[in-house]
């Protein structure tokens, strides 16, 4: 059997790390959450402003997400990720749904996500999300009911 290289194991953890960030999410786990993120991320959320600077202002970005649900799920699909010796990218489709406060259950929309990480003292952190929808140019709205 051979002995996987360090790409391979670096691959294994920055999808572990993104399973991480999908329980999280569930469990509306801030601090959880916050441990795979670098202090200093840089994220270009659906939700304005343009740019989330720091931990602070992406865990806010959770938190207001969850002050709209009594319970919460997460989907991944299609993720890829490009590996190197300290940074990586990852690409994939993500759906935020579950119940809301009101008790009306939502099926969410589907997201365009990247991520990219930085190795830092040895550990994997998210140094800049970006989550996105596309939209329709003749009209200026997003487009929300696509499916990968």
């Amino acid at each position: 059997m051979a002995v996987p290289t360090q790409r391979e194991v670096d691959e294994a953890t920055l999808r572990q790390h993104v399973d991480k960030i999908v329980e999280g999410i569930r469990a509306n786990d801030l601090e959880g959450l916050k441990q795979l993120y670098a202090t200093d991320v840089v994220s270009f959320d659906v939700e304005p402003p343009l740019q989330h600077e720091g931990i602070a202002a992406k865990l806010k970005n959770w938190t207001n997400a969850f002050t709209f649900f009594q319970a919460v799920t997460y989907e991944v699909r299609d993720l890829t990720l490009t590996v190197g010796d300290d940074v990586a990218f990852g690409h994939c489709f993500g759906r935020l749904s579950g119940t809301l406060k009101n008790g009306t259950a939502t099926s969410g929309m589907w997201v365009r996500a990247t991520f990219c990480f930085r190795k830092i003292d040895g550990n994997w952190l998210i140094v800049h999300d970006q989550v996105s929808v596309p939209f329709d140019i003749s009209s200026g709205k997003g487009v929300t009911d696509l499916e990968p």
